[in-house]
Order: C-alpha cells, then structure tokens, then sequence
C-alpha cells in the first residue's frame, strides 16, 4: 500500500483552550503565551455550554481556538431526545432497524425488553429501487414514488431524514439522487453512502439513523457555544471538537457527522493519559478514568488502539473510536441496598446536582462521602479551588447505609470496596480477557477521583506501578487541547488477498487512492490544507468468519505484506492464525491527520500551603498520615501519605511510594 505521509510539526498556537464537560465538573486547560493554567468548576447539566461561558467570564481568559469535548451526542441518545427523524429505505427492509440481528439482548428473559428504534414504525418509509451486491442496478429507482414519500413526510412536519438503500455502499447512484431531492426540499439528510458506506445493513442502517437524529442537536449546541464565544472573543475564535476516535473535526463538521463524537469526552482523557505515559516511557499503559459519574479504561499496547464497533443504548454505531471499556462509578456514585440486602455502588450518580452530601447540597451516601469521611479527601483542601468539603454532612449520608456494618467508618471502607471491585473488573475486561497480563502494563490514573482509587485496583488486578500526570484532573481537557485534527474515510469492499493475485492489491490500492481525495477534502473543508498527512488501514478477515480487524497498512506494499499484517495482528489479538486461509478485506480505510499542539500541558500545581502536617486517616485502620501538597514534593514519599492539589487528590496507601519524575508526574511504586 502507499505508505503514510509523514506530518509536520504543528504551528505555533496562542491562547488554545481545552475544555471537557462532564456530569459533576467541567475542566479548563488554557494554554497561554507559552504558559498553562488549569481550572475546574461545576457542570451546568441543563445547558452544558453554560458553565463553558461562565467558566471564561469567571477565570478572564478569551481562547482564539477552542477544542472541546461534549457528551451531547451520548445524552441525547440515552434520553431519546434527538430530533425525530424519518427513514426512506428499499422496499421490503423498512422493519430491519427492529429486526436487526435478532439477537436477544437478555437470553434468559422470559419477557425480553427491547428498546424502541429511533425511528417508529409510521414514520419508516419504502420506495422502489434495488441494487445488486455487484452493483448491478436491477430496479431503477422510482422518482415518482420518492416524491410522493416525501411530500408524506412533510406533512408529518418531520424535517430530519436518514436514506439508507440496499448495497448502495457499492453503488450510491440511488442514494444520492434520493438525498439530493430531499435536500432540495429543505430537509436536514443522513445518507448512509456519506456516513457509513459498509457492508451489513442493519449496522449501516443504525449509524445512518443515529446521525440523522443527533445532528440537528449537535449543530444546535455547537451553532450556539459558538456565537457565545464569538461574543466574548469579538468574533475571533474557532471551534473544535473531539471525535470518539481521539482525533477532533471543526464544529461545523461534528453537527453534521454527530454520531462521530458519541465517545467524545472519554476519548480525550485516553489521547492524554497515553501521549503522558509515553513521554514518561512508559507506553505500555492501561488509562483509568474515574469522574463523577462513570469510569472508563482502556488498554494501549503501545499504541492507541481503535474500535468500529460500538453499541450505545443497544444501537450499534459503526464509526471508528477509541477502544475502551465503561461502568458506572464515579465519584458521586450512589451507595444503596439491593433486595437482598447486597450493597451496590452505582450506576446511579448524584451528578452535579444536587451533588454527593460533602459538596454541601446532597442527602444520599456517594463515594466522594466515602472518602470524606475516611479522612481520604481533606476539609483544608478545596475541590477544584471552588467547593470546600462538608464532613459532618457527608457523614450524615454515610450513617444512613452504616446500620448493617456497625458504623460509619465501616460502612464508609465497604462503599469504597465495592466501588474498586467494579472496576477492577472492568480492568480485567480489557486486559486478561483479552490475553493481555496486567504485569506488563503501568496504570495512568487521572479524572478527579482516579488517583484515590490508582493503587487499590493496581493491588487488585497485578500491575506493578502507577503513573499519576501532572494534571490528572484535567487530562481529558489537555487530551483534547493536544488531540490532532482528523478526518475519517472509509470504502467497503470484497476483495481476496492471494499472493498470487496482483489484481486484488491493485484495487486495494485504487480504493485507498480513492478515499485519501475524500479524507483530504473532509479536513480541506475544516480549514486545513498544509502539513496534512494521510494513513492507511483496513478490516480484514479469513475467509468464513463473521468479524474483522482492523490492520494498520502503512508500510504494506504488496501480497504477502497485507497477510502478514493481519496474521500477526490475528495472533496478537486472539492467540492464533491461520496462515493458509485466504484473507478478505471488508472495508479500506483512510485518516487524514494534521498535527494538534505539541508543548507540555501540565499546568503548575503551586498552593500557598506546601507544609506538611499529619491527621489521621483511616486505611486498614486509623494511622496517622502524612497531608502534602504535590506542589511542595521534591523527593520520594512513602505511605500513607495524602497528596493534595487543585484539581484531584493522590492516596499513596501502606506499602506505597510516590516519587516524582523529570516530567513533572508521579510515579508510584510498591515498597516490598
């Protein structure tokens, strides 16, 4: 295959701001003549670009580009409250978003429950036309009948529509007469040769229809985060925004390719905690994200691994994302009783509002009150230099679950167990499930609530070390400050790769070509011609089986190269190949990349208090511990020790050391 195209360095970059907004707090990282601040405050969940403005107004800070990670796409999905959306698709297959796989999401439910399709029943809608699998025109399609379905249609009042005929990734002749007409009448259209030209076409379908239903919403969002901006940076600032794949696009792009960002936010904190690791040397590396609400790992073998195939809400959307794996636990986590008599920790959270009890306005017990009643976060400290801690209120929370364990510590200890075993599980998931031994990798603890949790799950799960960064709190904010601008494109295809056979690479070759122009126009489009790189990959198979990988076929040239790739990656991923069976490629792939910014985010963690004092804490059982601030430490510290700074909270346990390194992180170790 042609090999990559190498990519320049980035330009220079003055006042670049990274924001990420999440349940309980949205984090700022501002880069500034050469000089980085870092700040958080609370969400503002009923109009998330409201904390993003005040934060600005607050702070004094006029960002000339903003690169922001935004859970919108994912809520609206969650919530079902995307704009509603028609589907006009060939005649026969207007039922295939219910009857998808026939998978049963339960196997064992007696009564199975399925969630509704985005789109319901009246509003699905067929028209005459079919292609073959070569992409022969069998039916032409029926114009006629296409404008009858959408005058129905605008009679509805339903102004989205999703197109998604038959094997028109082979032949979108179809598709886009069909978009063009509609677009012609004013509606907004998703057509899936645009969005997702593959094969399988229930998942084409899916993705189709969930980009159609988000992207009135995104655009909203983002049209009006940027008029904000544009208002307090006198017209002079741009937008970006973080794609699932760790990569971001224009605003102007994500409204209209929405379901490219359902994974924004956790993709920012995975870009950052592995450009950290790998800067430490460490690049074998498993980041764990712990915010207010959920946690997320991913494993990066060096290297950031990628995903296509994602399920959100039981919808799956085929788009390409950072591989991780997500639960419920955070740090406003909610503690409660099952039937049984079990105790549970999530999925539900306190959010930012009211908050868990130690932020002042909360009632039921959450993980932070945990820890706040643990001595584990300090009344002295301020979270995120805004919130000051309430102890006796959290306590409160904690007693009303401590009757069964004897007291509040206790009960405190067990919502703190229960919460660390959940995710040690999903450490394992992404992991030993995978063939992966945990002994190799470090764990990159960062979110506000990771580096309380870092070396409990390191006990639990076998890794050996942990990597706190400088900034762990907001290193999703300075993943997506550094996240270079990317544009996607893909082709599908049914190619056999033989050594023998110089006319399937040929094609190869020619569909890459193909998709590089579609790559490089994308990322034109956003504003970026110079420095531009292009990548190339693809989903490859042996012959009979029903899933792909993704192979990475920058340095391939020929045959035998592209079978070598995807034998080796085989192995890596499932433990064996097959090195005799023909292998298929499914889809090409094309990335076309320019650089992000490349300078240190850390961000200083000065504090005006740098003494040391001890309190006591409650580990295995009350000891006395030392309280530092991390802007203070200069040599190694061993545990128990509490470390304190703006923007998280670091718990070095009995047994643990801390020491610092050139970069500014902590790296904590295992005495015995």
């Amino acid at each position: 295959m042609a090999q990559s195209e190498p990519i320049p360095a980035a330009t220079d970059h003055d006042r670049l701001l990274g924001v990420d907004v999440g349940g309980t707090f949205t984090d700022f990282v501002f880069l500034r003549d050469g000089e980085i601040n870092i700040a958080k405050r609370p969400s503002t969940p009923d109009d998330p670009g409201r904390a993003i403005i005040d934060g600005l107004a607050e702070f004094g800070w006029s960002p000339e580009e903003v690169v922001h990670g935004s859970t919108v796409a994912t809520n609206t999905l969650l919530t079902r409250t995307g704009a509603p959306t028609a589907l006009i698709t060939t005649k026969g297959f207007r039922d295939t978003l219910v009857i998808g796989r026939q998978a049963r999401p339960d196997l064992y439910a007696l009564h199975p429950q399925r969630h509704e399709p985005l789109v319901p029943q009246r509003l699905r809608y067929e028209v005459d036309e079919r292609i073959a699998f070569d992409g022969e025109v069998v039916t032409p399609l029926d114009l006629a009948e296409l404008d009858r379905v959408l005058e129905r249609i605008e009679r509805t009042r339903v102004r989205t529509v999703a197109i998604c005929f038959l094997f028109s990734f082979i032949n979108a002749e179809h598709e886009e007469l069909a978009a063009n007409r509609a677009r012609q009448r004013g509606f907004n259209v998703s057509a899936s040769y645009e969005i997702l030209p593959q094969h399988r076409e229930f998942e084409r379908m899916s993705t189709t229809t969930a980009n159609a239903y988000l992207s009135p919403v995104m655009s909203q969002y983002l049209d009006t985060l940027e008029s904000r901006l544009k208002e307090q940076a006198d017209g002079k600032v741009r937008l970006r925004i973080m794609q699932s794949n760790g990569g971001s696009l224009s605003g102007d792009s994500a409204g209209r390719n929405a379901v490219r960002t359902v994974l924004s936010g956790p993709a920012g904190g995975v870009a950052g905690a592995f450009a950290a690791a790998a800067t430490d040397g460490y690049p074998y590396a498993i980041t764990f994200d712990m915010g207010g609400t959920s946690a997320d790992v991913a494993l990066c073998p060096g290297r950031l691994l990628e995903r296509t195939d994602l399920v959100v809400d039981d919808m799956p959307i085929r788009t390409p994302a950072v591989d991780l794996h997500t639960v419920g636990a955070g740090g406003g986590s909610i503690a409660w009783f099952d039937p049984g008599g079990a105790l549970r920790v999530g999925p539900q959270s306190a959010g930012a509002d009211p908050g868990p009890a130690a932020y002042g306005r909360g009632t039921v017990p959450t993980v932070t009150d945990a820890h706040t009643v643990l001595g584990r976060l300090r009344p002295e400290q301020q979270l995120g230099g805004t919130v000051a801690l309430d102890v006796e209120r959290a306590r409160d929370a904690i007693s009303t679950i401590a009757e069964p364990f004897g007291s509040v510590e206790i009960a405190a200890q067990a919502v703190i167990d229960v919460v660390n075993a959940n995710m040690a599980r999903a450490l394992r998931v992404i992991s030993v499930e995978r063939g992966y031994d945990p002994a190799r990798f470090s764990l990159v603890a960062f979110g506000g609530a990771g580096p309380l949790h870092a070396c409990d799950l390191a006990n639990a799960v076998g890794i050996p070390q942990v990597l706190i960064p400088p900034s762990p709190g907001v290193l999703s904010a300075a993943g997506m400050m550094i996240a270079d601008i990317t544009r996607d494109a893909e082709q599908g295809l049914h190619l056999t790769i033989n050594p023998e056979d110089a006319g399937a690479v040929e094609s190869l070759e020619a569909a890459f070509a193909d998709i590089a122009a579609l790559a490089r126009s994308a990322i034109a489009e956003d504003g970026y011609t110079d420095g531009v790189g292009v990548e190339h990959a693809a989903d490859l198979r042996y012959r009979g089986q029903s899933h792909e990988l993704t192979v990475s076929l920058n340095e391939a040239q020929h045959a035998k190269a592209v079978r070598e790739a995807f034998h080796e990656a085989h192995q890596e991923r499932f433990g064996f190949s097959s090195e005799d069976t023909p292998v298929e490629v499914v889809t090409a792939r094309a990335k076309a990349r320019h650089s992000g910014y490349r300078g240190e985010v850390g961000g200083s963690q000065a504090s005006a208090n740098r003494a040391t004092h001890t309190a006591v804490v409650t580990w295995d059982h009350a000891r006395d511990t030392q309280i530092l601030s991390r802007g203070g430490i200069t040599g190694s510290v061993s545990g128990p020790a509490i470390i304190t700074q703006i923007d998280t909270t670091v718990t070095v346990p009995p047994g643990w050391s801390a020491a610092p390194l050139s970069s500014g992180s902590f790296l904590l170790s295992r005495e015995s």
